[in-house]
């Protein structure tokens, strides 16, 4: 992300596998000069993140979080404080498409409530959280991003097939979130641009059951998506903040 001198202080929300593996492996890959911090939520889940943990143990710092529950954040945040006062990279991986009896709906008669508030709670709203607690990081005068991961479906211009109500309208919740951070952040942290990401459709826990629709040029590797992600982060500008990116760089409709 940076070529500078100047130590870079990254933080990696939802790293045990997926989108967030792939970050942390790349960023210690190509990157001496980091503190990179990365959460897990199980730690029976997370034997690659620890493995890397011990590859690098300098660098990488790992911490343990449910992001539903914002104590959990704000100790997180608390955690921080004792080592870094900076951040200079966020990246918010965690998203949920389906769990256990979550599945996305494909017609209203399969709409549940408690299916949808776990969708909110998850997709959009620890990501807001993320953003309250983390604000302090970033009064810093240093090029800074706060990142998360949406996906496309949550584009109400581009809803033409309607379904999986739940995931789209919690990913389109996350954009408005991260629009409306944006303008605060600009007013209290003018050197942090805030983004959110459609990765497209990567090889994951996550898409797996819906991977046979997906031409084989369509269906990314991690380490792909991860590097595509990160050309983009790379080239942002002040200009950029609070935009919807594809992960070929194009501007998203909302």
């Amino acid at each position: 992300m940076n070529t500078s001198n100047i130590q870079q202080n990254i933080l990696i929300v939802g790293a045990s596998r997926g989108i967030g593996l792939g970050f942390v492996k790349i960023l210690l890959e190509r990157n001496d000069n980091i503190k990179l911090y990365a959460t897990y939520r199980h730690k029976e889940t997370a034997e690659d993140l620890f493995q890397l943990e011990k590859k690098y143990p300098s660098s990488l710092h790992l911490f343990q979080l449910d992001i539903t529950e914002e104590e959990e954040i704000g100790n997180l945040a608390k955690r921080l404080k004792q080592d870094i006062a900076n951040l200079h990279l966020v990246i918010n991986c965690v998203g949920i498409l389906h769990q256990d009896n979550i599945k996305p709906e494909k017609s209203l008669r399969h709409i549940n409530t408690e299916n949808l508030l776990t969708y909110f709670q998850v997709n959009s709203i620890a990501s807001v959280l993320l953003a309250k607690h983390l604000l302090p990081f970033f009064r810093h005068s240093q090029r800074s991003i706060f990142a998360v991961i949406s996906a496309k479906v949550g584009s109400i211009g581009d809803n033409y097939l309607g379904g999986w109500y739940g995931y789209r309208a919690s990913k389109t919740a996350l954009n408005m979130f991260m629009k409306t951070v944006s303008i605060e952040y600009k007013r209290t942290c003018p050197q942090t641009i805030i983004v959110t990401l459609h990765p497209g459709t990567t090889d994951t826990n996550l898409s797996k059951p819906f991977q046979k629709n997906v031409p084989p040029e369509k269906l990314f590797s991690v380490e792909r998506t991860v590097n595509q992600l990160l050309n983009i982060i790379d080239n942002l500008t002040e200009n950029d903040t609070g935009q919807f990116f594809s992960w070929d760089g194009t501007r998203l409709p909302w």
